[in-house]
């Protein structure tokens, strides 16, 4: 099944909107990394997901006509696979330690699950990409007004 222009224009556009919900709320706690950074890592997760569906629907069509050894082999999920290693870099730079506090570690998960939103748009799994979205929200928004009158958690940038 070949993914028509206007199916990959929705999944991009949902990966970019549900990354800026996300970045948001970074966003409105004054963090380093918040709205372009998670709409841009959204985005990205879901384009080299498309790439990858693309690029496996690319070799079935040519081992069906036989212009292609059946040996070479690309899935969805070595892309994927990819996507979460590369994150991890990023993740990694917002990461600070100084005088003994490490911070950036929530806007790293941050940065990590709007990956996994950009991967589930890319996916096509609209239902999965919102709840994730939704819950990500929800959960930092539950920490922020549990805890407003208590010191910040050293991880929390």
């Amino acid at each position: 099944m070949e993914l028509s222009f206007w199916d990959m224009v929705l999944r991009l556009f949902l990966a970019i909107f549900l990354g800026a919900v996300i970045g948001w709320e970074r966003r409105s706690k004054g963090k380093v990394a918040g709205l372009r950074t998670m709409m841009m890592v959204s985005l990205g997760s879901a384009a080299f997901t498309l790439a990858g569906i693309g690029a496996m629907e690319g070799i079935y069509a040519a081992e069906q006509q036989g212009g292609i050894e059946s040996t070479l082999r690309l899935d969805t999920s070595r892309v994927i696979a990819g996507i979460v290693g590369g994150i991890g870099f990023i993740g990694a730079g917002t990461i600070i330690q100084a005088r003994g506090r490490v911070h950036g570690v929530t806007t790293a998960s941050c940065i990590w699950v709007a990956a996994a939103v950009g991967v589930g748009c890319g996916l096509g799994l609209f239902q999965l990409a919102v709840l994730v979205s939704i819950f990500a929200v929800l959960s930092l928004q539950i920490y922020f007004w549990s805890n407003r009158h208590e010191e910040p958690e050293s991880g929390d940038v």
